[in-house]
């Protein structure tokens, strides 16, 4: 997959394209479907497929409300790079961009400079100057500019309908289970391995402290799987501020169950897998140490259920 940084990165040739447009925070179900719509048309038409997406996310650009994404960055070019797409090009959302009025973005963004052919979009579509633009305006734009419009029904998963927002609102309120089936896998946590203050290791139960760019951290104790190159380890995380040693930085550590040896400035990836407790403080470091054995022990038994 390639990656064009802006619309005026030399690599970016107008080739004949099927172009799906989005923030694709995440990439739920929601969003596979608008990419399996893109590519079963450029697949038919022998077109290029490319995603256009934006960052930062226009609503945090434009100051309007705070967004916490699902995924960094890297994630979600790296999950990008598993679908079929050929292409993505990544727009810097600004007030310039944000101020082209919708005929400028379909004929010289879309025709001109992506080679748009085909459009593929959400239901819920907004283009152009102050999110003026609809579909019905696409799809007239477009007859003039030469491409089709196909707008894809929004993803329902056990009776919620499928969005980034509904995504963000459940792992606010460490509802992770839930966030898993509508993103169609486990909510992911990835950082670099810093070093804590070892309490875990004088307690008995060392763990790696993440250095992460997540933005959505959902405080508990989870069961989870931690995977550092490639392999994965069964786990258990705490996202929180360590109340019992009053109060801290809210923090993530991990604890790999089979894992031998040091981890500083190793990358992990930690999947959320089930909440086991809300965070409490206990009265002592002994019925801390008596807390966190008694979460590795479900959490073995939760793995061994699974098998």
């Amino acid at each position: 997959m390639v990656v064009f940084r802006g619309l005026d990165d030399r690599r970016l040739v107008p080739l004949p394209a099927a172009v799906a447009i989005g923030n694709f925070d995440g990439l739920h179900l929601g969003h596979r479907r608008i990419l399996a719509r893109l590519c079963r048309l450029a697949g038919r038409r022998g077109l290029r497929s490319l995603v256009l997406t934006f960052e930062p996310h226009p609503e945090r650009a434009l100051g309007k409300r705070s967004v916490r994404m699902i995924d960094t960055p890297d994630q979600r070019l790296a999950r990008l790079s598993g679908t079929c797409v050929d292409a993505v090009a990544v727009i810097p959302f600004d007030r310039a961009f944000a101020g082209l009025g919708s005929p400028a973005f379909v004929q010289s963004v879309l025709r001109d400079t992506l080679g748009a052919r085909e459009v593929v979009v959400g239901r819920g579509f907004r283009f152009g100057h102050d999110r003026r633009g609809d579909i019905p305006l696409l799809r007239r734009l477009g007859r003039q500019a030469g491409f089709g419009v196909h707008a894809v029904a929004p993803a329902v998963a056990g009776g919620r309908t499928v969005s980034s927002t509904a995504v963000r609102r459940l792992l606010a309120h460490g509802r992770i289970e839930e966030a898993a089936r509508l993103l169609g896998r486990p909510y992911e946590i990835a950082g670099r391995v810093v070093p804590g203050k070892k309490r875990g290791r004088l307690l008995g139960y060392p763990t790696a402290n993440l250095d992460t760019a997540n933005e959505i951290l959902p405080e508990g104790i989870f069961i989870s799987e931690t995977v550092r190159n490639g392999r994965t380890y069964p786990s258990v995380t705490s996202i929180g501020t360590n109340p019992t040693f009053g109060p801290n930085p809210l923090t993530v550590e991990t604890l790999l169950f089979d894992h031998r040896g040091s981890l500083y400035g190793a990358t992990l990836t930690v999947r959320l897998l089930r909440r086991l407790r809300p965070l409490r403080a206990f009265p002592d470091a002994e019925s801390l140490a008596a807390g966190i054995r008694r979460d590795i022990e479900t959490a073995q038994a939760w793995f061994a259920r699974r098998g």
